[in-house]
């Protein structure tokens, strides 16, 4: 873009009061050596906000201002100009009226490249102002992620090339995952997924369709993609085989591996995950962060919590379990409580599978059942390199549990997780797998179930309108002494994806192993009686303790009802 513009542009806002002359100066600096549009690097530097900034233009070029997330663009439009010509040119086709495209650029004096498109689509053109980032976002929700790449190796091979390539032919097909268009569909996907914060990546194929999927914050999402990459189903599929160091001849059987990768400052550990369908291989990638934060303090906990378990994992010996079902955080919650007491003065072991973030100062075993190292076995290992504390990754079945708990009892205290929907569940399912009461009596120090709820975003955060109905739900489910008049909610925005949440806080249920407990224990009593002797000596449930987030303005009524369970009712008269 010339100069002389950036200066016109500059000279508009200063005139409008948006900027003064000194913040110009710098933004022209600062323009020269990015090449970026002079009010995207306005807004970079934090000199005016953007809607303000094009509001100004918009009036003194009498070109229209469009916020493309208010959109709703038809098909007929979109397909009036190419994947490849909007991604390069960074416009999102808008409107198309009497041969006239309207189209929405961040730079409103680019009139090469309104030329270059007259000439590429032959159609009359019209620009309009939007933000730069918008029309990513725009370009990425209407063409799908990678669609460029994808359109480009479509006009290249031809749709149906892929296909037809013999299974057997590995070489061929490792070439073609080798393609440099395969691989950047493939980054784009992985870099899609980090950018918006996914924990998981799938890719499903289907008859006429390979669907691709983010989880973010606990949900699974559809991610838009072109319809044609499901044509490219082998060659992403190999291509992430080969980054995971798997056998790409090998489609009849369930593979597993894991693929580091840095993105700007950050290390990401990704663990790849095939299965082999009737329509292909479904992949899964979990995305772990080598640089996870392991505070106690970050976990949500409050105060009371907090001292409670440290009381806990500062014990010569014991058994303490986290509970809840897969992906609630339970690892997580572990890892913290190892990281708190990891000190020279502590042999600390694991057992694993698999090893989710690696820890200094920690001995990490890798489980491999195929050779016979279970966790068992491992657990009998560790005991004779003098350990202080050990951590089992999951109890699954009676001779893990037994060995843990008798571990316990011969001074080490001992860490692990188990898959039940509350504290007191855990101490039946360990009777059930047909361990002695007497030792589940004498071993158990503290049991904590926990759940993980998205938390309001903090950018559209709203009070709740009419909150009484709610209120009122909340203090029947609660003892609270005291009343308020406001509860809060997400409208939506483009941080949060427009879902009102933005990031996840962990709910806990905090069980301590207290004497009349123990009694009940060796009594075989039911986990409903147990659970009834904790409330009366002051244990709080996960609904109770998210309810108390919500009064805390951290997460939603709503939120907090779809991830614990109806509470039963503890009548007087069980015993």
């Amino acid at each position: 873009m010339p100069i002389k513009d950036d200066i016109l542009i500059g000279q508009m806002l200063i005139k409008e009061g948006v900027i003064t002359p000194e913040q110009l100066e710098a933004g022209l600096i600062e323009q020269k050596k990015t090449g970026n549009f002079i009010c995207a690097t306005l807004v970079k530097l934090g000199f005016a906000p953007e809607d303000k900034i094009f509001n100004v233009l918009s009036r003194q070029l009498h070109t229209p201002y469009i916020k493309l997330r208010g959109c709703e663009i038809s098909l007929e439009v979109i397909q009036k100009v190419p994947a490849k010509f909007a991604s390069h040119y960074k416009i999102m086709p808008v409107e198309f009226t009497d041969n006239i495209l309207v189209i929405a650029m961040a730079d409103p004096l680019d009139i090469r490249t309104i030329d270059d498109l007259k000439l590429l689509l032959s159609l009359e053109i019209k620009g309009a102002l939007s933000s730069e980032w918008e029309i990513q976002e725009a370009i990425r929700r209407y063409y799908g992620v990678g669609a460029e790449t994808i359109e480009r190796m479509v006009s290249q091979k031809g749709p149906f090339e892929e296909l037809s390539i013999p299974l057997e032919k590995a070489e061929d097909v490792e070439a073609l995952a080798e393609d440099a268009s395969v691989i950047k569909v493939v980054n784009q996907i992985l870099s899609e997924a980090i950018k918006e914060r996914a924990t998981d990546v799938h890719l499903e194929p289907f008859a006429n369709e390979l669907r691709a999927r983010f989880r973010i914050d606990g949900v699974l999402y559809d991610i838009n993609t072109p319809e044609s990459i499901k044509y490219f189903h082998l060659a992403i599929v190999s291509r992430i085989k080969i980054m995971a160091h798997l056998n790409i001849a090998e489609r009849r059987l369930p593979q597993d591996g894991r693929i580091k990768v840095k993105v700007g400052q950050q290390e990401l550990d990704l663990r790849v995950s095939i299965i082999p369908t009737i329509f292909g291989e479904a992949v899964q990638i979990r995305i772990l962060s080598l640089s996870f934060f392991l505070e106690l303090e970050k976990l949500g906990l409050r105060q009371e919590d907090l001292r409670l378990i440290e009381s806990f994992i500062i014990k010569p010996h014991g058994v303490v379990f986290v509970t809840g079902p897969t992906g609630s955080g339970k690892s997580t919650t572990l890892y913290a409580a190892l990281a708190r007491i990891n000190s020279d003065a502590n042999k600390i072991i694991t057992i694993e599978d698999p090893i989710e973030y690696q820890m200094r100062g920690i001995n990490q075993i890798q489980a491999n059942p195929q050779i016979g190292l279970t966790f068992a076995a491992a657990l009998r290992h560790m005991l004779r390199h003098d350990p202080d504390v050990m951590m089992v990754g999951e109890v699954r079945d009676a001779e893990t549990a037994e060995i843990a708990i008798r571990s316990a009892l011969t001074g080490h205290l001992v860490f692990s997780t188990l898959h039940t929907n509350d504290a007191a569940g855990a101490i039946t399912r360990l009777l059930d797998m047909g361990i002695e009461p007497f030792l589940v009596s004498s071993s158990l120090e503290c049991l904590i179930a926990q759940r993980l709820v998205r938390l309001v975003c903090p950018k559209c955060k709203v009070p709740v309108k009419n909150p009484a109905e709610t209120l009122n739900f909340i203090y029947k489910e609660i003892p609270c002494g005291i009343r308020q008049a406001e509860i809060y909610e997400g409208k939506g925005c483009q941080e949060c994806r427009f879902t009102g949440y933005r990031g996840r806080t962990g709910i806990y249920e905090i069980l301590p192993i207290s004497e009349p407990i123990r009694e009940l224990i060796l009594n075989h009593a039911s986990s409903q009686q147990i659970k009834k002797q904790a409330l009366n000596e002051g244990m709080r449930t996960l609904r109770h303790d998210g309810l108390e987030k919500v009064l805390a303005g951290l997460t939603t009524y709503a939120e907090v009802m779809r991830v614990t369970q109806l509470e039963h009712q503890l009548k007087n008269d069980e015993v």
